[in-house]
C-alpha cells in the first residue's frame, strides 16, 4: 500500500496511514485508507442520540455510551420529525453521559415544511460544497445563516434557489444513494480520500472501523456524493484487456488501478498550508481547527497524533 503522507502534505502528522487501491463510481473517486486504530471513542450512529432541538439554532446532543469520549463529527447534521433540521458547524468532544447544547447550528430549512424523512435516514453530513462555509459560521449566532449559501448551491443544480437542504438530500436521494452501493466499504477501513473529477475533494479518518462504517453512507451520498452527481462524466466505454485467463485480468485490473494511484498526486491541491488553531481539549485529546487557502477542516489528536481527520477542499 501507498502511504497517505506521501500524497497529502497537511499540517498534521499521517504517518502509518495508508492508501489501498483507488475504487472509482462515476465522478467520485474513493481511495480507502487503513492505519493505527485508537479503540474506545463512542461512533456516532451507536453512541451519539440527538436529545431535542431547542427552537431555531439550538440542537441539544446527548454521549448514551457508558464509557468512552463521543468526537461529533465535523458538519453533522440531524434529521427530526416535526421540526426544523440542522447542521453542527463544528466538530466537539462529549464524555460518557454528557449532554450539550450547540447554540450555533445552522438550520437547514428556510420555511417550515419539506421535512426530511426520519425514518430511513438518521444523519447526513453537509455537501462539500457548503462546508468552508459552515466552517467559517461556528460560533456564530444565527440560525439562518446558511440560508444563502443552501440556496446559491440549489441554484447551480438546476433546483428552486431556496434554503431548504432537504431539496437535494431528498429529492435527488435515489441517485445520491447509489454511490454508497458502486463503492465497497473494505474490512479493517478506517478512513478514505475523495475526489471528485480529477481534484481532490476531502480526507476522512476515523479512530476505528466502526466508526468509519457509521460514517459511510454520509460521506460518501452526501458530503462527497452530491458534488459527484453534479459532475457525473458521460458513461464511458469499458476498459478492455488483452488477457488468456482469469490470473491475467486480475493483474492487468490491478496494474490499472495502481496507475490510477500514481495519478492522483496531480490532483492534489498545490497550496496545502494551513493554520491550526486548538478549538477545544478533553483528557488528552485536542480538536484543532485547520484553515488554509484551498484546504480547511478539523482534526482531533491524542498526543500530537491524529485519530480523526476531516478535512475537505475549500470551494
Amino acid at each position: 500500500m501507498t502511504r497517505l503522507d506521501t500524497l497529502v502534505r497537511a499540517a498534521v502528522d499521517l504517518t502509518g496511514y495508508r492508501l489501498g487501491l483507488p475504487q472509482v463510481a462515476g465522478a467520485l473517486t474513493m481511495v480507502p485508507v487503513h492505519g493505527p486504530e485508537r479503540p474506545g471513542i463512542v461512533p456516532p450512529r451507536s453512541g451519539l442520540k440527538l436529545n431535542r432541538v431547542v427552537g431555531y439554532g439550538n440542537v441539544e446532543l446527548h454521549n448514551g455510551a457508558p464509557s468512552g469520549v463521543a468526537i461529533v463529527p465535523l458538519h453533522i447534521g440531524y434529521i427530526q420529525e416535526g421540526a426544523q433540521n440542522h447542521a453542527l458547524c463544528s466538530a466537539a468532544l462529549m464524555g460518557a453521559g454528557e449532554t450539550r447544547l450547540f447554540e450555533d447550528a445552522c438550520c437547514v430549512q428556510a420555511a417550515q415544511g419539506g421535512y426530511l424523512q426520519g425514518r430511513d435516514q438518521w444523519f447526513f453530513v453537509l455537501p462539500v460544497e457548503l462546508r468552508a462555509k459552515a466552517l467559517a459560521l461556528r460560533g456564530k449566532p444565527g440560525y439562518s445563516k446558511l440560508w444563502q449559501d443552501i440556496s446559491t448551491v440549489n441554484g447551480r443544480y438546476g433546483l428552486p434557489a431556496r434554503g431548504h437542504l432537504e431539496q437535494i438530500l431528498t429529492r435527488k436521494r435515489a441517485v445520491l444513494t447509489q454511490f454508497r452501493s458502486r463503492l465497497e466499504l473494505l474490512p479493517g477501513q478506517l478512513g478514505a480520500l475523495f475526489f471528485v473529477g480529477e481534484k481532490f475533494a476531502g480526507l476522512e479518518i476515523a479512530p476505528d472501523p466502526r466508526f468509519f462504517a457509521e460514517m459511510w453512507m454520509p460521506l460518501v451520498c452526501f458530503a462527497y456524493g452530491v458534488a459527484a452527481w453534479r459532475a457525473e462524466p458521460p458513461r464511458p466505454e469499458p476498459e478492455s484487456f488483452a488477457v488468456r485467463d482469469l490470473a491475467e485480468l486480475r493483474a492487468e485490473l490491478t496494474r490499472s488501478r495502481e496507475h490510477h494511484i500514481e495519478r492522483l498526486g496531480s490532483w492534489m491541491p498545490a497550496d496545502t498550508a494551513m493554520n491550526t488553531v486548538e478549538q477545544e481539549r478533553y483528557l488528552d485529546l485536542r480538536l484543532h481547527t485547520l484553515t488554509g487557502a484551498q484546504l480547511a477542516g478539523q482534526v482531533v489528536t491524542e498526543h500530537d497524533r491524529p485519530i480523526y481527520a476531516s478535512l475537505f477542499a475549500v470551494h
